[in-house]
């Protein structure tokens, strides 16, 4: 902690003090074995090819959908009745015209 009596090189010799610490800690630190290194990258393999399966697990399931619903929108396409020609249009309309007339006469 700064007090008001700190001078410059106070502070800067306690944070030299400090690197040096936090060097020789992590020079005591024991190196890391051969066979847990191996461990390590077994199972970050393990785990890399699983999470690949589950993503392929999932867009399989996101194309299926995605075809069924086209599948769907194709089947109620078809199911539409076709749009009316020309001369369809004018008999149904004719026809139209002929029973208002029809039921105006009576």
């Amino acid at each position: 902690m700064k007090s008001p009596k700190d001078t410059f090189q106070d502070r800067v010799g306690r944070a030299a003090e400090a690197k040096k610490k936090a060097l020789d800690a992590l020079r005591a630190k024991p190196p890391v074995d051969d066979k847990v290194l191996a461990d390590r990258l077994a199972a970050r393999l393990k785990r890399e090819a699983a999470e690949a399966e589950k993503r392929a697990a999932r867009k399989a399931a996101i194309d299926a959908a995605r075809e069924a619903k086209a599948a769907e929108a194709a089947a109620k396409l078809a199911a539409m009745p076709a749009p009316l020609t020309e001369a369809e249009k004018k008999l149904a309309r004719d026809a139209r015209y002929a029973a208002r007339k029809s039921r105006a006469k009576r």
